[in-house]
C-alpha cells in the first residue's frame, strides 16, 4: 500500500487519535462485553406506568438487560439485534467502558405511537481511577518502540483534572410489533438523537503534549514527536528479514530473528517493529510499503532527542512524564458520525504542564557510556549527586545489557567495597578506635572461618586507616567478630543500602544485608561476601549518603520528585563519617586505588568479589566534590580495571552543572 506522507514536526506535532479503542480495547465480545464495566441504572421509567399493550414492557426489558450488562440480550429485544449489538458495543468501548445510568424522562407517551425520550449518563469516572495507560514503554501490542525508548499517549478512561467526567445524551425509543411480539425499533438514535448509522460515541484525554523532558542543564532530552510505526501483520513473518534490512540504518540492533521472536510473542496481534522519525522513514518509506504485510501508521511518541543516548535510567522517564501530564489532563467526549465533523458533547481543557527537568546530565551520561563501552566485559557506572540525590548518569555496556538493567537492579556481592559499612559499624559501636593499631596477618581464622588477604599479603600491626586503605580482609574479620548481629544491617541502612526506594521514573534495587549471628556468616558478610548483595545503584547510594554527611539520600531522577523510602534510618555519627572519608582519601592516595590518584579530592574503596568458580568481579566506589560513583566490571578478576574506569569517567566530567530554572 502507499502510505500517507509523514507529518511534519510542529509545536504540537501530533495529537493522539480520538478513538481510545485503538489504544485500549478489552478482549471482551458479544453479550458479556460490559458485564463488569457497564452499570445501567433505571430510574422511574415512564414506560412502566403505561397501560395497554404498547411495547412499554419491552422497553423496560431492554433497559434491564443493559442493566445486567447483557448487550446480546438487550439487542435481541430490538428489530435488528446484530446492528444494535454492534452499535452499543462500539459506543461503550469508544467511551472507555464507562458506568452508565439510563432513565426515561417520565413523559406519558406511547412508544408504539410516539418516541419516548431516554436520558443516558455516561460516567467516565475520576481521573486515574482505573489507570491502565500510565505505563506505555512499548507498542500497544507488546512490540518494541524506536531504538530510543518512547511512550505513546495515555488511553482509555484515565485522565485528570478536577471535576466530573460525565456526559448525558438524549435518545428516543419506539416500539413496533413484529409478528406477535413487541420489539424496540432499533436505530442509533436510541443512544442519542444525533447518532447516525455507523457512528459512535468516543472519549479521549486531552494532554499538554508540548511538555518536554530536559536534562539538568536545560538541554532537551525527550520530546513528543511525530513518528511512523513500522508494523507487520501477524501472518507476515516471511517479511521479517526484508524489514530488518531496510530499517537497519536507523535501528541496527533489529534483525530478522528479533522481529520473528517479537511476532511470536505478539501472537495474532500486529507487531510494531520500530517507530521511526520522519528523517529516518522518508528515504525508505516506499520500499517498506512494498513489503508484504507491512503497514505504516502515523502516531506521536515521546522519544529521545539523541537516539544514541542510551541508559536504563531513561527508560522510566516516559512513565513519569505521562503521570505529570495526566495530573493536568482534560478530556473530551464526542459523537463521531461517518463523513461528518465530530459533535462535542462534553469535556474540559487540559492544564499546562511545565517541562520536566531530569537530574541526568547528558554530558555525564555520554562520558559514562564511553567509559563502559571501552570494556569487553560487562560493565556498569552509576553516578549520583550527594547534595540532592540526583541521578546524574547510569550506563552499562552491551555485555551488561544482555542481563537486563543490572546497573539499577543487579544482585552482586559487593566484596571489599562493603568494608565501608563494616568499618562504620565498628567505629560507631566503639569496638575499634579511628587511630587504633590493628592486626593484618596474611590469614586469620575467626568463628570457624579462615579468611586470607588477596595474594596472602601481610602488614602486621598497622593503624586501622592503613588496614582499610590496603583492604586487609583479616582486619575486617577480626573487628566484625565483636559486632552485634544487627550492626552491619543497621549501618548499611543508614547509608541507604538495603533500603527500598520508590523513585518516580526509576525501578531500582539497592541490596540486601543480613542480620548475622557470630559465626562464619558474619565473617563473610564483613568483607562483602556470603549473603550480602548490592547493585551498582545501591553502592552509589551508599557512597553518596556517606558524602552527604552520613545521612541517607533520597534518590531522584526528576527535579522535585524525590524517592519515598521504606525506612527512615538514623544518620551516622559525624565523627565516624569524617574518619571514613579520611580513610577513603588515603585509599586513593596510597592504598589499593592509586590508579585514580589524578582525580582531585577523590576518596574511594576498591572491592574484589568472588562469584562461584569464575573470575572475581571488580568494584570501585568513590566521591569527589558533589559527585559519587560506583563502578562494577564483572569477571575482571581484580578491582584495578574498575579503578581505572572510574578515573577515566571522573577525569572527563567535572562537577555537576547547576539545575536549569523551572
Amino acid at each position: 500500500m502507499m502510505p500517507t506522507p509523514a507529518s511534519q514536526p510542529s509545536r504540537r506535532p501530533l495529537r493522539p487519535h480520538r478513538d481510545p479503542g485503538a489504544t485500549r480495547r478489552p478482549d471482551r465480545r458479544a453479550g458479556g462485553l460490559v458485564a463488569a464495566a457497564l452499570a445501567v441504572v433505571l430510574v422511574g421509567s415512564g414506560c412502566a406506568a403505561l397501560t395497554g399493550d404498547t411495547g412499554a414492557d419491552e422497553v423496560d426489558q431492554f433497559l434491564a438487560a443493559l442493566n445486567r450488562g447483557d448487550v446480546t440480550g438487550a439487542a435481541a429485544l430490538t428489530t435488528d439485534p446484530a446492528a444494535a449489538e454492534e452499535t452499543i458495543i462500539a459506543s461503550v468501548e469508544g467511551m472507555g467502558l464507562p458506568a452508565i445510568s439510563a432513565t426515561t424522562t417520565g413523559d406519558d407517551g406511547r412508544p408504539d405511537r410516539d418516541p419516548v425520550t431516554v436520558e443516558i449518563t455516561w460516567d467516565m469516572g475520576a481521573a486515574g481511577a482505573d489507570d491502565e495507560g500510565g505505563e506505555n514503554e512499548g507498542g500497544a501490542d507488546g512490540s518494541r518502540d524506536d531504538d530510543e525508548a518512547g511512550s505513546g499517549p495515555a488511553g482509555g478512561d484515565e485522565a485528570a483534572g478536577a471535576g466530573t467526567r460525565s456526559v448525558t445524551t438524549r435518545g428516543e425509543v419506539r416500539t413496533t410489533e413484529v409478528g406477535d411480539e413487541w420489539k424496540v425499533q432499533w436505530a442509533p438514535t436510541v443512544l442519542d438523537t444525533r447518532l447516525a448509522q455507523g457512528g459512535r460515541l468516543t472519549f479521549a484525554e486531552e494532554l499538554d503534549w508540548d511538555t518536554d523532558i530536559l536534562d539538568r542543564t536545560g538541554e532537551p532530552l525527550m520530546q513528543w514527536t511525530p513518528v511512523t510505526a513500522v508494523t507487520l501483520a501477524p501472518d507476515a513473518a516471511g517479511s521479517a528479514d526484508a524489514v530488518a534490512s531496510l530499517v537497519s540504518g536507523a535501528a541496527p540492533t533489529i534483525t530478522g530473528q528479533t522481529i520473528r521472536d517479537g511476532m511470536a510473542e505478539a501472537g495474532d496481534q500486529p507487531y510494531q517493529v520500530v517507530a521511526l522519525r520522519p528523517a529516518d522513514i522518508d528515504p525508505i518509506r516506499d520500499q517498506l510499503a512494498a513489503v508484504p504485510g507491512v503497514s505504516l501508521p502515523e502516531q506521536g511518541q515521546l522519544i529521545r532527542t539523541d537516539r544514541d543516548l542510551d541508559s536504563p535510567a531513561l527508560d522510566g522517564l516516559p512513565n513519569a512524564w505521562t503521570e505529570a501530564l495526566q495530573s493536568e489532563a482534560g478530556w473530551s467526549a464526542q459523537i463521531v458520525n461517518p463523513g461528518a465533523e465530530p459533535i462535542e458533547i462534553g469535556g474540559a481543557p487540559a492544564g499546562e504542564v511545565d517541562d520536566l527537568v531530569s537530574m541526568v546530565q547528558i554530558s555525564m551520561q555520554r562520558e559514562a557510556q564511553r567509559a563502559v563501552d571501552a570494556s569487553g566485559l560487562a560493565a556498569s557506572i552509576v553516578a549520583i549527586q550527594p547534595s540532592t540525590g540526583g541521578v546524574l548518569a547510569v550506563a552499562q555496556n552491551a555485555a551488561a545489557d544482555r542481563q537486563g538493567p543490572v546497573s539499577l537492579q543487579g544482585r552482586f556481592p559487593p566484596g571489599s567495597t562493603f568494608k565501608v559499612v563494616t568499618t562504620a559499624a565498628a567505629l560507631s559501636a566503639g569496638v575499634v578506635g579511628p587511630d587504633e593499631i590493628v592486626p593484618c596477618p596474611a590469614s586469620v581464622t575467626v568463628s570457624g572461618r579462615t579468611i586470607p588477604n588477596d595474594d596472602d599479603f601481610e602488614l602486621g600491626p598497622v593503624p586501622l586507616e592503613t588496614a582499610f586503605a590496603r583492604s586487609c580482609n583479616t582486619t575486617q574479620a577480626v573487628i566484625s567478630d565483636r559486632l552485634q548481629p544487627t550492626a552491619m544491617k543497621d549501618t548499611a541502612a543508614s547509608l541507604g543500602l538495603g533500603v527500598g526506594f520508590f523513585t518516580p521514573g526509576l525501578n531500582t534495587y539497592t541490596g540486601e544485608v543480613p542480620v548475622t549471628e557470630r559465626g562464619p556468616g558474619r565473617v563473610e558478610a564483613a568483607i562483602g561476601q556470603g549473603e550480602v548483595l548490592a547493585s551498582p545503584f545501591g553502592m552509589a547510594v551508599m557512597t553518596a549518603s556517606l558524602a552527604n554527611g552520613g545521612r541517607m539520600i533520597l534518590p531522584q531522577l526528576i527535579d522535585g520528585m524525590p524517592a519515598v523510602a521504606d525506612d527512615s534510618p538514623e544518620p551516622l555519627d559525624p565523627a565516624v563519617v569524617d574518619t571514613l572519608r579520611r580513610y577513603m582519601v588515603q585509599t586513593v592516595q596510597s592504598g589499593t586505588a592509586t590508579a585514580a590518584r589524578s582525580v582531585p579530592g577523590l576518596g574511594g574503596k576498591t572491592g574484589t568479589a568472588e562469584v562461584g568458580s569464575g573470575p572475581s568481579h571488580g568494584w570501585f566506589v568513590g566521591f569527589t566534590g558533589d559527585i559519587a560513583v560506583a563502578v562494577l566490571i564483572e569477571g575482571a578478576d581484580s578491582s584495578g580495571p574498575a579503578v581505572e574506569m572510574a578515573a577515566d569517567f571522573l577525569g572527563g566530567v567535572g562537577q555537576p552543572a547547576p539545575l536549569a530554572a523551572r
